[in-house]
């Protein structure tokens, strides 16, 4: 029996970068999420007579597989389950190029894992299930506007929906400035962010934002969703800039970028950007300004 399931990336419009447990994978601060449609993982999983895995049709045997074997060995330990399995999994994304492949990969591994065991998880424990695989998939469980709350614990650290069908006039284009695997993983790039003399004080600004972006979400503002958007980026990145050594994910594709979106806005066209671990960016805007 094989079973398979599709998880969509999200991009958080509010930040979570940095680890309170590398383990139980808790964040040190909350964040807030929009799942995106046109990007998505597609995972399947059936039995098989050793531990296999399989990305976008090649097996995989380096880091990348190690992750997802230990992963599922968390839950096999936790559901007391011994099988072998082999995973098959396609990202319709550039994976690990600062565009969310793990948050749809490990969302769509922790749900077919899920069915495949007919351990009928509410949403809330199947957010808590795909957060030991990557913390970002934990929003992924759910479409539409996702906070992440941080907890304290592996039972209080989850997502949840804070607009599943939002009707607000919102879209999301991706540009993609260079699909390579990005050289600094996230997990490394959070560890060294914590050495900024600045982290402290982007831990209290960043649950200050959070509480903004869910007001401007619900009273549908887009011009105060984006520009917090902008800034949280920008933070997140200052921090990069500032930690002991350095290191930044930009490119210059990456500024040449930044410089159009601003271009754009000067010439009146609304929109902003938001980047996360890696150089593509994401720009945000509104229906009557894509063509």
């Amino acid at each position: 029996m094989k079973i398979t399931a599709r998880a969509h990336t999200n991009i958080a419009l509010i930040k979570y970068w940095g680890k309170a447990d590398k383990d139980l994978r808790l964040p040190l601060m909350s964040s807030l999420s929009m799942t995106l449609d046109a990007f998505y993982s597609d995972t399947s999983i059936e039995k098989s007579t050793e531990n296999e895995f399989y990305l976008n049709q090649k097996k995989q045997t380096d880091q990348a597989a190690r992750r997802v074997f230990n992963y599922l060995e968390k839950l096999k330990k936790k559901y007391d389950i011994k099988d072998n399995l082999r995973v098959e999994s396609v990202n319709h994304v550039p994976t690990a190029a600062g565009l969310a492949s793990s948050s749809s990969a490990f969302a769509a591994l922790a749900t077919c894992f899920a069915k495949f065991y007919d351990l009928n998880l509410s949403k809330k424990d199947l957010s808590r299930m795909a957060r030991l695989g990557s913390g970002s998939a934990s929003r992924s469980i759910f479409g539409g506007f996702s906070i992440w709350q941080k907890g304290n614990d592996d039972q209080t650290s989850f997502a949840y929906s804070l607009e599943e069908n939002p009707e607000m006039d919102l879209q999301m284009l991706a540009v993609e400035l260079n699909d390579q695997q990005k050289k600094l993983s996230s997990t490394k790039g959070m560890q060294l962010a914590q050495t900024s003399p600045f982290f402290d004080i982007w831990l209290k600004r960043n649950e200050s934002e959070l509480n903004e972006m869910i007001a401007a979400i619900k009273n549908e503002d887009f011009t105060k969703l984006g520009s917090l958007a902008e800034l949280n980026a920008n933070e997140m990145h200052a921090i990069n800039l500032t930690a002991q050594p350095e290191f930044t994910y930009f490119e210059q594709k990456t500024i040449k970028a930044i410089k159009m979106v601003e271009e754009l806005r000067q010439k009146g066209i609304e929109c902003y950007y938001t980047i996360d671990a890696g150089p593509n960016i994401k720009i945000l805007t509104q229906l009557k300004n894509v063509k």
